[in-house]
């Protein structure tokens, strides 16, 4: 099978992370892997909620997409989540897949600093979807980086996080299930949710 690797932090997981990983299986993938990193070497810590709750709602959010899964192996691994680790892993697990690792077009940008860069375009290839305001291909026509269309959706998820501390809305920036599921952690005091 052709599995498109989408790791992140999915803190939290908001209808744009959907729209990208539908976009992928579009592009003849026959499935999508989310992978739900614990502690992203280029993010501090104290951002992220809880690694059982990102999990949780990522699970939500795909539990009707059969295409679509979702994996904690990450959290079974060294950290900090190096890509090129969770990719070998995955491979030595499951040899006869085709694995490519799914990034945005702003990762793009700095990729060269990720651990093992190169190994990765090498061993697995990129799948890259466009962010706005991002600049030219760095690495020019490599037939390892494919390029694909995907919806440009302006929601992030550090926006639905202050959203929720501000007590404004969230609808229709995530599934309704996780909106449903994060609204109950948040009622009580959006200064002190219930983890």
């Amino acid at each position: 099978m052709k599995i498109a690797i989408y790791s992140g932090s999915f803190n939290p997981i908001h209808n744009g992370h959907i729209a990208i990983a539908e976009a992928a299986l579009e592009e003849g993938f026959d499935e999508v892997w989310m992978i739900v990193s614990p502690q992203n070497p280029h993010k501090k810590e104290e951002e992220l909620w809880p690694f059982e709750m990102r999990f949780k709602m990522v699970e939500l959010a795909v539990k009707d997409r059969s295409r679509i899964k979702v994996s904690d192996c990450e959290n079974d691994l060294p950290r900090p989540s190096y890509t090129i680790n969770t990719l070998e892993f995955l491979q030595n697990k499951w040899p006869r897949h085709q694995f490519r690792l799914l990034i945005g077009g702003d990762n793009l940008q700095k990729f060269r600093n990720w651990k093992d860069f190169q190994r990765i375009i090498d061993q697995f290839g990129l799948l890259v979807y466009p962010r706005a305001h991002q600049s030219e291909n760095p690495f020019g026509d490599v037939p390892n980086i494919i390029h694909f269309t995907a919806p440009l959706l302006d929601i992030s998820s550090s926006d639905i996080r202050k959203r929720l501390l501000e007590n404004r809305s969230i609808t229709g920036l995530l599934p309704d299930n996780v909106a449903k599921f994060l609204l109950q952690k948040f009622k009580t005091d959006p200064q002190k949710p219930v983890f």
